[in-house]
C-alpha cells in the first residue's frame, strides 16, 4: 500500500494516535506484561501509517517504560510496571530525570517547575533532550520553566566549614554553583528559542530564602520526582585560592528520585494526590516568597 510522506506536524499526530490506542489495551489490561505486540507492518495495515510512524510510536511508548525489546528483530513485549521492575530504584537522579524529561517533552505544550539546590542534576539530565529538539526528534510547540533556587542573599544551614560555621567561603561557592548551573539551563533553553526550535519559550529563575532538604520537579503538570539531599562530609577548593575547605555539604546528582503520576500509568489516589499538592506547594512558594533571582552581573550593573 502506498501512503504520503507525512509532514512533522501530521507525523507526531499519527504517532500519538498509534501510541494512544496501544497504551489503551496495556492499561486496560487487554495486553498484559510479557506479551508481544503485534508485528510492525500488522500494526502499519491497523493504523494505515508509515513504518516510521510505527516506529516512533513504539520508542514513545518504550520511554514510558510501557514495552521492553523494542528494536531487537522481534516484535516488543509490554513491560512490567514500573514498580515491579527490578533495579528500577537503582538510577540515579540525573538518568532517572533524563528518562522522564524525555518523555515530557514529547507533548506540544510543555511545563517544568523545578525546585532544589543548584539545578545540576537538571543540566545533567536535559542535555539528551536539547539535542533531540535541536535533531528535530522532539517538537514542542511551547516550554514553559520556572526554577526555584537559594537566594544567594539568604543564610543557609548548608554548606558550612566544620572548623569554622561562620565562615562565609563555602555559602559564597554555592552561591557561585547555583549562578553557574542556572545560567546554563537558561542559555541551553534560550538557544532553541533564538534558532526557532521552540515557537514559545520562557525561563524564569527565583530565589527564596530556604535551604532545599528535598528537590522536587514537577513535569507537564501531571508527573512529580522528588528525591532527598544526603548530608556529606566534603574536601572542596576555596575560593580564588589552592586550598582546600573541609566542609559539610549535601549530595543531590547521585540521590534516587521518587516518581508520582497523575497520568495514565498513576498507582492510584495517592499518586494523584501527592502531584496536586506538590504543584500547590510550588505555586504558593513562587507567588509569595520567591524573588527574581538576582545574578552577579545584574547586580554589578544596578
Amino acid at each position: 500500500m502506498s501512503r504520503d510522506q507525512p509532514s512533522a506536524t501530521s507525523a507526531r499526530a499519527e504517532r500519538d494516535r498509534v501510541a494512544d490506542a496501544l497504551r489503551a489495551r496495556i492499561d486496560s489490561g487487554e495486553l498484559r506484561p510479557g506479551d508481544s505486540l503485534p508485528t510492525q507492518k500488522a500494526l502499519m495495515d491497523e493504523f494505515d501509517v508509515e513504518r516510521g510512524v510505527v516506529r516512533k510510536a513504539l520508542a514513545l511508548l518504550k520511554s514510558e517504560h510501557r514495552l521492553a525489546d523494542v528494536g531487537r528483530g522481534s516484535p516488543p513485549t509490554v513491560a512490567e510496571p514500573a514498580n515491579h521492575r527490578e533495579g528500577a530504584s537503582s538510577l540515579t537522579a540525573d538518568v532517572e530525570l533524563a528518562e522522564r524529561l524525555d518523555v515530557a517533552f514529547q507533548a506540544t505544550d510543555v511545563t517544568l517547575d523545578v525546585f532544589g539546590l543548584t539545578t545540576e542534576t537538571l543540566n545533567s539530565a536535559i542535555a539528551p533532550t536539547l539535542m533531540a529538539i535541536r535533531a528535530g526528534r522532539v517538537a514542542p510547540r511551547s516550554v514553559t520553566c520556572r526554577i526555584m533556587v537559594p537566594s544567594p542573599e539568604a543564610h543557609l544551614a548548608l554548606p558550612f566549614l566544620i572548623d569554622d560555621p561562620a565562615d562565609p567561603r563555602p555559602l559564597q561557592r554555592l552561591n557561585r554553583l547555583i549562578e553557574l548551573h542556572t545560567r546554563a539551563f537558561a542559555h541551553g533553553m534560550q538557544y532553541l528559542g533564538e534558532r526557532g526550535l521552540v515557537q514559545e519559550l520562557s525561563v524564569e529563575v527565583r530565589g527564596v530564602p530556604l535551604t532545599p532538604t528535598t528537590k522536587l520537579y514537577v513535569l507537564n503538570g501531571t508527573e512529580a520526582l522528588t528525591g532527598f539531599y544526603e548530608v556529606v562530609r566534603n574536601s572542596v577548593p576555596a575560593p580564588f585560592s589552592e586550598d582546600h575547605m573541609d566542609i559539610y555539604d549535601v549530595l543531590g546528582l547521585n540521590s534516587h528520585l521518587f516518581r508520582y503520576s497523575a497520568g495514565s500509568d498513576s498507582r492510584g489516589k495517592s499518586d494523584v494526590d501527592f502531584v496536586e499538592h506538590s504543584r500547590t506547594w510550588f505555586a504558593s512558594m513562587w507567588e509569595t516568597i520567591a524573588k527574581p533571582y538576582l545574578f552577579t552581573s545584574q547586580a554589578s550593573t544596578a
